[in-house]
């Protein structure tokens, strides 16, 4: 009896037309749209003189595309075309195979164009995964050796680094080919009769049995690579028993030769499956027991046999057990991360008393910073900005310049347009993209330096030939011959500037003239893509979806194109490759304003070295607020090897070596033709003064050696010598951490001053002073440095000083009348210096009104020395501030208690007799609960429980108003000259007020 089957409805001539239509549309737009975009990039390209960056990258894409794409697409055609070849002539009748004739039929007339279709699929998806992989193809062929070799099986780290990760997607790719290539077969076999679930016989024929058993001892095969490669990548694996990563001693003595053994257990099992499939047996039992044996060993000998050496042989004793390993973690991680050339010096601060070479002192104490560059932002803009639409960022930087024989900091900003700042009128098209055009100037004020009551005294960046303000340089300290800012931090993505003209009309705002009017400018600048022609203009149309590139006048034959003007996307397009610092800064460098960007080089495979993940690492305060938020990267390697500029007048991008040694970044060169990066001997000798310590490199060097400064194993895995990184001194309950600040200071074992990035950080747990940490260029090599305290050091850390200083009872006084009228107290950067064997610290107190457009200004300084509270002063400037705490220091050391004085005011007069009349009474019990109360204070700040010592602040207080109170009842409100009033602390101990 012959079984018919219903045929399938076929589509209509009509419909097939309507898809193959929409298909082709679809098809034509994303052709269209992908040919704009790199037509448009190479144009860019072009234009920055990297086109070796765009033809490489994209070659790379095209080629893995072509190859792995193609690669799988015919395994997976080549088995379903032998599955079908394979396929019995005969087959028996049964309800299945009945359901089944209905898809031969389909099927089988069109066979070769189904097969085509379902690979022509495969590969598209595998070819479009393996072009996401350039970067790892790039460094496969390129990569070269590390000199360093590794500490279990000898390999040099460039292997790990360069041919580990390809080699491990390459595995994969061979994974998922034979996985697709197995199911595909199975179902062409099932379709065609080769597998059958039901009727009688066999199963399965001989002929698809060979095939699949075939697919899967190669599967097997592939395995007992993956554990061979295992083995390599173990070292790079999390090693929960030290706490770190790299092998341990269970994964060494464990795991390390199970792999070795479960390796030739795959391979004698992908011998079985073939053997017993087809030439003994030829049925699938055997080979059945085969993989569930292989199932059965990866789980006992490598799972099982690994957790009980951790468990009964490694936990009891781990610290002896792990030791060796915690060694190679500690070695690997500070070389990866460049700390094994850190500097750790011993530094007592044993000093509590402000010595008096603090007023004499021109290295530390005269360069001290008063500007910090996030509060004095809205400064720069409020008193520089001259005209709504001008920005200076939310934060500003740190560089350093050599004004008439003196090197100094200053605090730089540039003068940029904000485009979201532009009124409506300004913001139609013509405006945004023809007449706003460019900022105008460096801005820069001495960092150490106020004015006018609390303003910066600037010095450059003016708008005309001469300051018009008076608190102002007369003239330019820091010239810039072309200072028109194109390319700068506030720029989007969509605000392309179209510059260039016919004839002498310049319609480019430039800048407002002394006289009330305005100046117009047309750019002369290399830099832009020309779009005079109609092709180039029709192409930027597209491009933009803008009609105004073929309609409107303003872009003519001589018209430039100027986009991707945020100079830390320039770099980033012009190397890929590279991780940015997040914090760019300005310079005049020769006359011209260059924007400063370091590149790192980064590697996550370096092996037993710590794994830190860049974002998290590098955020603090600042994060988002003037400074890049890095991506989400986990990296075990990082190098500061290029030093990029763009030029804020025409866009040119310079990459500079900056480490010549760094195999990442020669691989890196190499790949591109060998003169991507210009060597290190190329940098001009201007542009060099101007290069700093990078400060997301220093962030995750810092938070590593908060650990990694403990190379004893013994002490490592105890981590009571941990150390930590405080919270923003000013409000610790943020959660968010003190970053850095540069510095041009001189610490102690140093030769002079030096500008430098410096941290503070705290034992793990506790908010005493633990240690400095230093960045900074000594010959033009990076150079950390680290001045550890003793263990039991009496030094408050940051957050301590910050609350004893502003929590002293006539300095809270005086913030407090501050902060009357509804003004606005804020803290600068505090500053942590060690001077003379002891800590000088200093915070700029900064008030903003409440008025409309207010600004901070710089109104008093907080300074302290020795333990952060014996000696406590709020002056109205740097200089009185140490002329106090030098007095301070004087009584202390004569042992005469120093009077309670104002900021500025002379001590009160004592009399001739100076024994004070003893105490009675009321006023003798309260002086009494007084000294009680500071003994108290005392007891809890050393306890280091906050919470008791709020209380005991309160409590002092309260026995000081009982106090005046007492003294105003025995003496007619007044205090007579020779009268003793107890001393509050300004905590925790007992101390003069200013």
């Amino acid at each position: 009896m012959v079984m018919r089957s219903t045929p399938l409805p076929r589509m209509s001539r009509r419909g097939r037309v309507t898809i193959g239509v929409l298909i082709g549309v679809f098809v034509l737009f994303t052709l269209l749209g992908w040919g704009v975009n790199a037509w448009t990039d190479w144009l860019w390209f072009d234009e920055v003189r990297y086109t070796q960056v765009f033809t490489g990258v994209l070659a790379t894409r095209l080629l893995l595309f072509l190859v792995v794409g193609v690669g799988l697409a015919l395994i997976v055609a080549g088995n379903l075309w032998l599955a079908y070849r394979l396929r019995p002539r005969l087959r028996p009748h049964s309800a299945e195979q009945a359901t089944l004739e209905r898809y031969r039929a389909l099927l089988s007339p069109r066979l070769g164009s189904w097969i085509a279709l379902a690979s022509a699929v495969v590969g598209l998806f595998a070819g479009l995964s393996a072009q996401s992989r350039w970067s790892q193809w790039l460094l496969f062929r390129n990569g070269g050796d590390f000199g360093v070799k590794d500490p279990e099986f000898g390999v040099d780290v460039g292997f790990y680094v360069f041919q580990l990760p390809f080699w491990r997607y390459l595995l994969g790719i061979g994974f998922t080919a034979v996985v697709l290539a197995l199911l595909g077969a199975l179902a062409v076999h099932y379709v065609f009769g080769g597998v059958r679930l039901q009727g009688v016989g066999d199963r399965m024929t001989n002929a698809a049995r060979a095939h699949l058993s075939s697919l899967v001892a190669v599967f097997v095969l592939l395995k007992a690579v993956a554990y061979v490669l295992d083995r390599r990548a173990m070292l790079l694996e999390y090693n929960e028993g030290a706490k770190l990563y790299g092998a341990g001693y269970a994964d060494v003595n464990a795991l390390l030769p199970a792999k070795e053994i479960l390796a030739w257990i795959s391979v004698l099992v992908a011998v079985a499956i073939i053997v017993f499939s087809n030439a003994v047996m030829r049925n699938l039992v055997w080979p059945g027991i085969s993989l569930a044996l292989l199932g059965v060993s990866a789980v006992a000998i490598g799972g099982i046999y690994p957790w009980a050496v951790q468990t009964f042989e490694v936990k009891p004793s781990a610290r002896d057990k792990e030791a060796p390993y915690i060694e190679r973690s500690i070695k690997a991680t500070r070389s990866a991360f460049g700390l094994t050339t850190t500097k750790t010096t011993p530094y007592a601060a044993s000093n509590l008393v402000p010595p008096a070479s603090l007023a004499t002192d021109t290295s530390v104490v005269s360069n001290a910073r008063l500007l910090d560059p996030q509060l004095v932002s809205e400064t720069y803009t409020q008193l520089q900005q001259v005209r709504g639409f001008y920005d200076f960022g939310s934060k500003l930087d740190i560089d350093r310049y050599s004004v008439k024989d003196k090197t100094s900091d200053y605090v730089v900003g540039v003068r940029e347009i904000n485009y979201g700042e532009l009124t409506d009128q300004q913001s139609n098209w013509i405006n945004r993209h023809t007449v706003y055009t460019h900022g105008y100037g460096l801005v820069a004020a001495p960092a150490n330096q106020v004015v006018c009551g609390g303003q910066p005294y600037f010095v450059s960046g003016f708008l005309g030939e001469k300051a018009q303000e008076a608190c102002s340089s007369p003239t330019e300290e820091i010239p810039a011959q072309q200072p028109r800012i194109y390319y700068g931090e506030r720029m989007e993505p969509n605000d392309y500037a179209i510059v260039g003209q016919t004839g002498d009309r310049n319609v480019e705002f430039d800048r407002p003239t002394s006289t009330g009017g305005e100046q117009y400018y047309t750019y002369t600048g290399e830099g832009g893509v020309e779009v005079g022609s109609f092709a180039r203009r029709l192409l930027y149309a597209i491009k933009e979806q803008e009609s105004n590139f073929l309609l409107s006048e303003a872009v003519n034959e001589n018209s430039k194109l100027l986009y991707v003007r945020n100079p830390r996307d320039r770099v980033e397009k012009v190397a890929p490759f590279l991780t940015l610092d997040g914090d760019p800064y300005p310079a005049v460098v020769n006359g011209r304003v260059l924007w400063i960007i370091d590149g790192y080089t980064t590697a996550a495979t370096y092996p037993y070295a710590e794994r830190v993940n860049l974002q998290s690492e590098t955020a603090d305060e600042l994060t988002g607020r003037g400074t890049f938020q890095l991506a989400r990267e986990n990296v075990n390697y990082i190098r500061n090897s290029v030093k990029a500029t763009v030029d804020a007048y025409d866009g040119t991008v310079k990459l500079y070596s900056y480490d010549d040694t760094d195999p990442v970044l020669k691989a890196w060169n190499k790949a591109f033709g060998g003169d991507l990066v210009l060597p290190k001997g190329d940098i001009p000798a201007e542009l060099a003064e101007h290069f700093r310590y990078p400060a997301d490199l220093f962030k995750v060097q810092r938070n590593l050696l908060t650990k990694f400064h403990v190379t004893d194993p013994g002490d490592f895995y105890s981590g009571q010598d941990f150390w930590q990184v405080p919270n923003v001194p000013d409000a610790p309950d943020s959660g968010q951490k003190q970053p850095p600040y540069y510095l041009f200071t001189q610490f102690p074992g140093q030769d002079g001053p030096r500008f430098q990035l410096t941290s503070a950080v705290t034992p793990n747990g506790r908010q005493n002073l633990a240690a400095l940490v230093s960045g900074s260029y000594v010959d033009g090599q990076p150079r950390l440095e680290v001045l550890e305290l003793p263990d039991q050091t009496r030094i408050s850390g940051p957050t301590q000083v910050h609350q004893q200083m502003t929590n002293n009872g006539d300095i809270r006084q005086q913030l407090n009348l501050l902060s009357s009228n509804q003004a606005q107290v804020q803290y600068g950067n505090l500053l942590s210096l060690p001077f003379a064997d002891g800590m000088l610290y200093v915070e700029p107190v900064y008030v903003k009104s409440s008025s409309q457009d207010a600004y901070p200004l710089l109104q008093k300084v907080l300074l302290s020395y020795g333990d952060g509270g014996s000696y406590v002063v709020l002056a109205n400037n740097l200089n009185d501030g140490i002329k106090q705490l030098v007095e301070q220091g004087k009584r202390a050391g004569s042992g005469t208690p120093p009077p309670a004085t104002d900021d500025g005011d002379t001590p009160p007069p004592t009399g001739g007799n100076n024994t004070p009349p003893p105490l009675t009474g009321e006023l003798a019990d309260a002086a009494g609960k007084v000294q009680s109360a500071i003994a108290e204070v005392k007891a809890a700040q050393t306890s280091g429980d906050f919470e008791r010592y709020g209380r005991a602040l309160k409590a002092l207080d309260d026995a000081m108003a009982a106090f005046q109170r007492a003294q105003a009842a025995a003496n007619g409100s007044a205090t007579p000259a020779g009268t003793t009033s107890p001393s509050a602390p300004a905590s925790p101990a007992p101390s003069p007020s200013n």
